[in-house]
Parts: structure tokens; sequence; C-alpha cells
């Protein structure tokens, strides 16, 4: 043994393992990174909930808006937005009133919000509006009437508010309707009841009755 080699008294021997204290900064840095992941991985999962609860751009002013996530074939996703009181269903905002009108004055009403009595042009649509009613109206034991945009000029000559084409291949009346006596029933309702899918009556313009108006949906 050299005098390099030597161990003096009181001096521990080398221990074999000392290689592990030098790995040890390593094993602490891949400590900390795994928990800094985690902590990255929790944060993300949190963002994403909140993005699918609200769209990053109703933040701060745009709270009063009610969104859904619309998903685009071409375009990818986007939001449908309404105001408060609104529904949304595809392009679309429903409102549902809580009083009664004529139908003009049903129709000025809507106009006066920037909207139009409502336009069913779709099966869905239909569908849709009619959960909805079971929603608002669950505790209304007889059932409801209200306005949609179908009038007509005269017995037969359907037309919606929008001057959309009458679709009777779209049309949901109740068995027996529409009705042509008496020859004043040129107004058509939704008479809403449990059950009852096909629930369109044509009633006189001047009774007083729910309304549901629609206008386009915001995209954000």
């Amino acid at each position: 043994m050299n005098q390099q080699e030597r161990v003096g008294p009181g001096t521990a021997a080398p221990a074999e393992g000392s290689s592990c204290s030098r790995l040890s900064p390593w094993v602490l840095l891949v400590s900390a990174l795994a928990v800094k992941t985690a902590l990255m991985t929790v944060g993300l999962v949190t963002h994403v909930s909140q993005s699918c609860d609200k769209p990053a751009a109703l933040q701060g002013n745009h709270t009063e808006l009610h969104c859904i996530l619309a998903v685009h074939q071409s375009k990818g996703r986007d939001w449908k937005c309404c105001s408060e009181g609104w529904r949304p269903f595809q392009e679309s905002c429903y409102y549902f009133s809580d009083d009664w009108m004529p139908w003009n004055e049903s129709q000025q009403n809507c106009s006066g919000m920037g909207s139009q009595l409502v336009v069913i042009n779709t099966e869905a649509e239909q569908a849709f509006l009619y959960k909805e009613m079971g929603r608002q109206f669950k505790h209304q034991r007889n059932g409801v009437i209200l306005y949609i945009g179908l009038r007509a000029q005269k017995v037969g000559q359907w037309r919606w508010a929008d001057q959309t084409p009458y679709n009777e291949t779209a049309a949901f009346w109740r068995r027996g309707e529409p009705s042509d006596q008496p020859s004043d029933e040129l107004c058509v309702v939704i008479h809403y009841q449990k059950d009852i899918f096909r629930n369109w009556n044509n009633v006189p313009c001047t009774i007083d009755s729910y309304r549901i108006c629609e206008t386009a949906a915001e995209t954000i």
C-alpha cells in the first residue's frame, strides 16, 4: 500500500456505494419534474373542464349568455350563444313568454326583441320545443297554448311569418287539425300536453296566448 492509499487512524474507509450519493441530485431532479408534471396535468384538466362549462370568450362581460357547443364537419367547433332568458338550439335562440297576447301583438313583441314568432322547419326542432315546454310548463295540468309563426290569409293557405313556404311534411298538427270551420281560425298555436308530440292547432288570431319567439344565435 502506498502513501496515497494508506488510511489514517480514525478515518472511515470509502463505501463501495459512494456512486449512489453522486446520483442523488438526479433522483431529486426527476422527482421534482414528476411533481411539476402532475401539477400541470391537474391544471390542464381544470382548464378543460372550465372551458367545457363556459367558453373562454364568455368570461367577464358575457356571463349573461347561455351557450351550446356546435361541431361542424368543415369548420371545427364553435359556441352558439343566447341572451339570458333565451334557450339555445342548433343555430337559434328561443324565448318562451310568461304573458298572453293575440297573434299580431305577439309578433310585434317578438319583433321588438329582434326576433319573430318561431318558424319550425324540422322534427328535431319540434322535439326541442316539446321537451322545453315540458320543462317550463310541467305544473300546468290542463296544458298550455303558445303562438308560433304560422298563419293563413285564407283558409288552408298557410305561410310562416318569415315568408318561408309551408311544408306539409314538416307540420305537426293534432289529430283532426287544421280545421276548416270556423273560417276565422287562421293562426296556429302549439297546444302543449304531455305525451302529445303532434300538437299544432289552428285558432282565431284574436285569442290571447303565450308565444315562442326565435332569433339567430350568436357565434363565438
